[in-house]
């Protein structure tokens, strides 16, 4: 199983930007998705989370510009970040609670992260 980020760039303060993740492999059931970032010497914390049902969960500081979503028919789940501030500059890394096909339990996994820079 993987999961493959992309959208990340460069947008200007103000600016928008969609993330897609999509998973791939054996996959059997794909619970929780989620997005979270780490900017540059700070912790890795949550941006945002959605359920298999599509309930959903933001970190404080991206309630109200950020909105995740996912489809399930293709695996994916989408960050679209709007009204972007320079300190949204991370990496953004999407995070996936996955049941492979031949387990009976489910696992976490995560992408490699994509950069995305907001500035002037």
């Amino acid at each position: 199983v993987q999961l493959q980020a992309s959208g990340g760039g460069l947008v200007q303060p103000g600016g928008s930007l969609r993330l897609s993740c999509a998973a791939s492999g054996s996959i059997f059931r794909i619970n929780n998705m989620a997005w979270y970032r780490q900017a540059p010497g700070k912790q890795r914390e949550l941006v945002a989370v959605i359920t298999s049902g599509g309930s959903t969960n933001y970190g404080d500081s991206v309630k109200g510009r950020f909105t995740i979503s996912r489809d399930n028919a293709k695996n994916t789940v989408y960050l679209q970040m709007s009204s972007l501030k320079p300190e949204d500059t991370a990496v953004y890394y999407c995070n996936a609670d996955i049941r492979r096909r031949t387990s009976f339990r489910s696992e976490d996994y995560w992408g490699k992260g994509t950069l995305v820079t907001v500035s002037s």
